[in-house]
Protein backbone atom coordinates (compact mmCIF):
# COMPACT_ATOMS: atom_id res chain seq x y z
CA UNK A 1 0.00 0.00 0.00
CA UNK A 2 1.28 3.49 -0.62
CA UNK A 3 1.55 5.55 2.39
CA UNK A 4 1.88 9.32 1.61
CA UNK A 5 4.70 11.29 3.78
CA UNK A 6 5.76 14.85 4.05
CA UNK A 7 9.26 15.58 3.18
CA UNK A 8 9.84 15.77 7.64
CA UNK A 9 8.31 12.46 8.27
CA UNK A 10 10.31 11.05 5.30
CA UNK A 11 13.86 12.09 6.66
CA UNK A 12 12.83 11.03 9.99
CA UNK A 13 12.13 7.28 8.59
CA UNK A 14 15.09 7.67 6.69
CA UNK A 15 17.35 7.59 9.19
CA UNK A 16 16.73 4.37 10.50
CA UNK A 17 17.20 2.17 7.23
CA UNK A 18 20.50 0.47 6.80
CA UNK A 19 23.00 1.77 5.05
CA UNK A 20 25.24 -0.18 2.65
CA UNK A 21 29.10 0.37 2.46
CA UNK A 22 28.94 3.16 -0.05
CA UNK A 23 25.82 4.96 1.72
CA UNK A 24 28.34 4.91 4.35
CA UNK A 25 31.25 6.38 2.09
CA UNK A 26 29.03 9.20 1.04
CA UNK A 27 28.46 10.19 4.55
CA UNK A 28 31.88 10.70 5.64
CA UNK A 29 32.18 7.28 7.02
CA UNK A 30 34.93 4.79 6.55
CA UNK A 31 34.17 2.06 3.86
CA UNK A 32 35.48 -1.01 2.92
CA UNK A 33 38.84 -0.29 0.36
CA UNK A 34 37.34 -2.12 -2.27
CA UNK A 35 34.79 0.65 -2.80
CA UNK A 36 37.79 2.33 -4.74
CA UNK A 37 40.59 5.10 -4.19
CA UNK A 38 40.11 7.23 -1.65
CA UNK A 39 40.60 10.80 -2.30
CA UNK A 40 41.31 13.37 0.13
CA UNK A 41 41.04 17.61 -0.54
CA UNK A 42 43.06 19.34 2.20
CA UNK A 43 43.47 23.23 2.85
CA UNK A 44 41.80 26.35 3.10
CA UNK A 45 38.69 28.36 1.99
CA UNK A 46 39.65 27.54 -1.56
CA UNK A 47 39.06 24.17 -0.72
CA UNK A 48 36.21 24.30 1.53
CA UNK A 49 33.92 25.81 -0.37
CA UNK A 50 31.63 26.52 2.17
CA UNK A 51 31.17 22.81 2.79
CA UNK A 52 28.68 21.08 5.73
CA UNK A 53 29.85 19.62 8.09
CA UNK A 54 27.06 17.39 9.00
CA UNK A 55 25.49 14.29 6.59
CA UNK A 56 24.26 15.98 4.34
CA UNK A 57 25.85 14.72 1.29
CA UNK A 58 24.11 17.31 -1.08
CA UNK A 59 26.71 19.85 0.09
CA UNK A 60 29.57 17.73 1.55
CA UNK A 61 31.97 18.26 -0.88
CA UNK A 62 31.50 22.09 -0.74
CA UNK A 63 30.89 24.43 -3.84
CA UNK A 64 34.69 25.02 -5.11
CA UNK A 65 37.27 23.19 -7.34
CA UNK A 66 37.30 19.78 -5.30
CA UNK A 67 33.25 19.96 -5.82
CA UNK A 68 33.95 20.01 -9.48
CA UNK A 69 36.30 17.40 -9.07
CA UNK A 70 34.87 14.69 -7.71
CA UNK A 71 31.82 15.18 -9.59
CA UNK A 72 33.45 15.15 -12.96
CA UNK A 73 35.20 12.18 -12.01
CA UNK A 74 32.19 10.17 -10.55
CA UNK A 75 30.42 11.08 -13.47
CA UNK A 76 33.04 9.80 -16.25
CA UNK A 77 34.03 6.87 -13.85
CA UNK A 78 31.86 5.32 -12.15
CA UNK A 79 33.59 1.65 -12.74
CA UNK A 80 36.79 3.00 -10.78
CA UNK A 81 34.20 3.80 -7.47
CA UNK A 82 36.34 6.46 -6.18
CA UNK A 83 35.43 8.15 -2.91
CA UNK A 84 36.10 11.35 -2.20
CA UNK A 85 36.26 13.65 0.90
CA UNK A 86 36.92 17.21 1.61
CA UNK A 87 38.04 18.83 4.63
CA UNK A 88 39.37 22.33 3.72
CA UNK A 89 38.47 24.26 6.24
CA UNK A 90 38.38 28.04 5.76
CA UNK A 91 41.24 30.45 7.49
CA UNK A 92 43.51 27.27 7.64
CA UNK A 93 47.65 28.12 7.85
CA UNK A 94 49.81 25.10 7.52
CA UNK A 95 50.38 24.79 11.01
CA UNK A 96 46.19 24.37 11.54
CA UNK A 97 46.37 21.37 9.26
CA UNK A 98 49.48 20.07 11.17
CA UNK A 99 46.72 20.28 14.55
CA UNK A 100 43.81 18.57 13.25
CA UNK A 101 46.18 15.89 10.43
CA UNK A 102 45.53 12.55 12.75
CA UNK A 103 41.74 13.30 12.53
CA UNK A 104 41.30 15.00 9.02
CA UNK A 105 43.98 12.97 6.99
CA UNK A 106 46.07 9.75 8.56
CA UNK A 107 42.71 8.59 9.94
CA UNK A 108 40.84 8.42 6.88
CA UNK A 109 43.99 6.16 5.43
CA UNK A 110 43.46 8.02 2.16
CA UNK A 111 45.23 6.71 -1.26
CA UNK A 112 45.52 9.84 -2.38
CA UNK A 113 45.79 13.41 -0.31
CA UNK A 114 45.61 16.52 -2.16
CA UNK A 115 46.59 20.08 -0.34
CA UNK A 116 46.10 23.35 -1.45
CA UNK A 117 47.81 25.95 1.57
CA UNK A 118 49.86 29.38 1.97
CA UNK A 119 47.71 32.12 1.11
CA UNK A 120 46.55 32.31 4.89
CA UNK A 121 49.91 32.11 6.05
CA UNK A 122 50.93 35.30 3.55
CA UNK A 123 48.01 37.08 4.42
CA UNK A 124 49.52 36.58 8.31
CA UNK A 125 52.62 38.23 7.47
CA UNK A 126 51.05 41.36 5.43
CA UNK A 127 48.96 41.75 8.21
CA UNK A 128 52.08 42.09 10.53
CA UNK A 129 52.44 38.54 12.05
CA UNK A 130 56.60 38.71 11.15
CA UNK A 131 57.05 34.79 12.15
CA UNK A 132 55.03 33.51 9.03
CA UNK A 133 57.67 33.95 6.82
CA UNK A 134 58.28 31.61 3.82
CA UNK A 135 61.64 29.12 5.79
CA UNK A 136 58.40 28.88 8.98
CA UNK A 137 56.27 27.72 5.96
CA UNK A 138 58.72 25.23 4.38
CA UNK A 139 59.45 23.75 7.87
CA UNK A 140 56.01 23.73 8.82
CA UNK A 141 54.51 21.94 4.96
CA UNK A 142 57.77 19.45 5.11
CA UNK A 143 56.52 18.16 8.89
CA UNK A 144 53.18 17.31 7.43
CA UNK A 145 54.40 15.71 4.65
CA UNK A 146 56.96 13.77 6.44
CA UNK A 147 54.33 12.73 9.05
CA UNK A 148 51.88 11.64 6.32
CA UNK A 149 54.70 9.38 4.47
CA UNK A 150 55.57 7.81 7.82
CA UNK A 151 52.36 6.72 8.24
CA UNK A 152 51.21 5.97 5.06
CA UNK A 153 54.02 5.12 3.36
CA UNK A 154 52.24 4.23 -0.16
CA UNK A 155 50.25 7.39 -0.38
CA UNK A 156 50.27 9.61 -3.21
CA UNK A 157 50.61 13.36 -2.69
CA UNK A 158 49.45 16.22 -4.94
CA UNK A 159 50.54 19.38 -4.13
CA UNK A 160 48.65 22.55 -4.98
CA UNK A 161 50.41 26.00 -6.27
CA UNK A 162 49.19 28.71 -3.93
CA UNK A 163 48.17 31.73 -6.09
CA UNK A 164 47.17 35.64 -6.13
CA UNK A 165 45.67 37.96 -8.86
CA UNK A 166 45.51 41.71 -8.68
CA UNK A 167 42.36 42.33 -7.65
CA UNK A 168 40.96 44.24 -4.73
CA UNK A 169 43.13 44.35 -1.16
CA UNK A 170 45.54 42.15 -2.86
CA UNK A 171 45.80 44.86 -6.11
CA UNK A 172 46.56 47.40 -3.53
CA UNK A 173 49.83 45.44 -1.95
CA UNK A 174 50.46 43.79 -5.37
CA UNK A 175 54.44 44.31 -4.99
CA UNK A 176 54.27 42.47 -1.38
CA UNK A 177 51.88 40.03 -2.52
CA UNK A 178 53.90 39.32 -6.00
CA UNK A 179 57.23 38.80 -3.77
CA UNK A 180 55.77 36.92 -1.08
CA UNK A 181 53.54 34.38 -3.21
CA UNK A 182 56.57 33.90 -5.24
CA UNK A 183 58.50 32.33 -2.33
CA UNK A 184 56.14 30.42 -1.44
CA UNK A 185 55.08 28.31 -4.63
CA UNK A 186 58.98 27.62 -4.97
CA UNK A 187 58.73 26.17 -2.03
CA UNK A 188 55.44 23.97 -2.67
CA UNK A 189 57.18 22.97 -6.16
CA UNK A 190 60.79 22.10 -4.46
CA UNK A 191 58.89 19.83 -1.79
CA UNK A 192 56.34 17.83 -4.75
CA UNK A 193 60.02 17.08 -6.30
CA UNK A 194 61.02 15.96 -2.67
CA UNK A 195 58.32 13.74 -1.76
CA UNK A 196 57.73 12.67 -5.76
CA UNK A 197 54.07 14.21 -5.61
CA UNK A 198 52.33 15.97 -8.21
CA UNK A 199 52.80 19.23 -8.40
CA UNK A 200 49.55 21.48 -10.09
CA UNK A 201 50.78 25.35 -10.91
CA UNK A 202 47.60 26.93 -10.61
CA UNK A 203 49.55 30.10 -10.89
CA UNK A 204 50.40 29.21 -14.32
CA UNK A 205 47.00 28.33 -15.02
CA UNK A 206 45.41 31.46 -14.11
CA UNK A 207 48.06 33.73 -16.05
CA UNK A 208 47.40 31.73 -19.08
CA UNK A 209 43.09 32.50 -18.30
CA UNK A 210 44.36 36.33 -18.50
CA UNK A 211 44.47 36.01 -21.86
CA UNK A 212 40.67 35.60 -22.40
CA UNK A 213 39.64 37.45 -19.48
CA UNK A 214 40.26 39.95 -16.78
CA UNK A 215 41.75 38.58 -13.40
CA UNK A 216 38.24 39.60 -11.80
CA UNK A 217 36.78 37.58 -13.62
CA UNK A 218 38.41 34.79 -12.75
CA UNK A 219 39.42 35.86 -8.89
CA UNK A 220 36.62 38.00 -7.23
CA UNK A 221 39.28 39.30 -4.18
CA UNK A 222 42.42 38.21 -5.51
CA UNK A 223 42.31 35.03 -3.53
CA UNK A 224 39.31 33.00 -3.68
CA UNK A 225 38.14 32.09 -7.51
CA UNK A 226 35.13 33.05 -8.57
CA UNK A 227 33.26 30.09 -10.41
CA UNK A 228 35.21 29.76 -13.91
CA UNK A 229 38.09 29.82 -11.28
CA UNK A 230 37.33 26.86 -9.67
CA UNK A 231 36.50 25.40 -13.35
CA UNK A 232 39.59 26.14 -14.53
CA UNK A 233 41.39 24.29 -11.66
CA UNK A 234 39.16 21.33 -11.42
CA UNK A 235 40.09 20.77 -15.04
CA UNK A 236 43.87 21.48 -14.13
CA UNK A 237 43.72 19.13 -11.23
CA UNK A 238 42.49 16.19 -13.47
CA UNK A 239 44.31 16.64 -15.67
CA UNK A 240 47.93 16.91 -13.80
CA UNK A 241 46.32 13.52 -11.41
CA UNK A 242 45.56 11.03 -14.43
CA UNK A 243 48.18 8.68 -13.54
CA UNK A 244 47.99 8.49 -10.09
CA UNK A 245 44.09 8.14 -10.38
CA UNK A 246 44.52 5.34 -13.16
CA UNK A 247 42.79 6.82 -15.45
Amino acid sequence: MWISLNRRSFLKQATVVPLTAMALSKQGFASPKEEGLTVLFQGDSITDGNRTRNKDWNHVMGHGFAYLAASRLWMDYPEKHFQFYNRGVSGNQVTHLQERWQADCLELKPDIVSILVGINDLNAMVRGDASKTAPFFETHYRDLLDRTKSVLPDVKMVLCEPFVLPVGKVKDQWEVYQQEIGGRQEIVKKLALEFDATFIPFQTAFQEALKRAPSDYWIWDGIHPMPAGHELMSRMWIDKSREILGI
